[in-house]
């Protein structure tokens, strides 16, 4: 995935997140091409890599694993989602970042409260966000930023 211009998207995060799959990759270039690595001589015969680029924010994704273009191609709309949530904030207003309104808005609360929020447990919220390494430092990233204790990663 490459760095974007965020700064230049001025959308809320609900334009993007409310997007169907057509939508969004109405939105992309899309480049499909050979991959190198293992997966047989019909991998290297086809070309079943693809790569999409967000138009609006320059986030770029790949996918290459599968000999199947198609579900390399719905496996990198799925990176591209994930990508969009984890760079993509909904701007507070000029002055709001006292810790009081860092803790009640939903996209800097803590562990505790987004599980809340979500009507989970604390123990599976942290479950899921292990699921993807990219979520789970972005998290750490932005408990960082507040003062607070990176979460344990075992």
């Amino acid at each position: 995935m490459s760095s974007a211009p965020y700064s230049a998207l001025r959308a809320p995060r609900s334009t993007w997140s409310r997007l169907t799959d057509d939508q969004l990759l109405a939105q992309c270039e899309v480049d499909t091409y050979r991959a190198s690595g293992p997966g047989g001589q019909k991998r290297n015969k086809t070309s079943s890599a693809v790569r999409l680029r967000h138009a609006p924010t320059g986030l770029t994704v790949i996918a290459e694993e599968s000999r199947s273009q198609h579900e390399n191609k719905a496996k990198a709309l799925r990176r591209l989602s994930h990508a969009l949530f984890l760079h993509l904030r909904d701007e507070l207003p000029p002055g709001s970042l006292t810790p009081e309104a860092v803790a009640a808005h939903p996209d800097y609360a803590g562990a505790r409260d987004a599980a809340e929020l979500l009507g989970v447990s604390t123990g599976n919220l942290i479950d899921f966000l292990r699921t993807d390494p990219k979520v789970w430092q972005e998290a750490n990233r932005l408990r960082a930023a507040f003062g607070q204790k990176a979460l344990k990663s075992s």
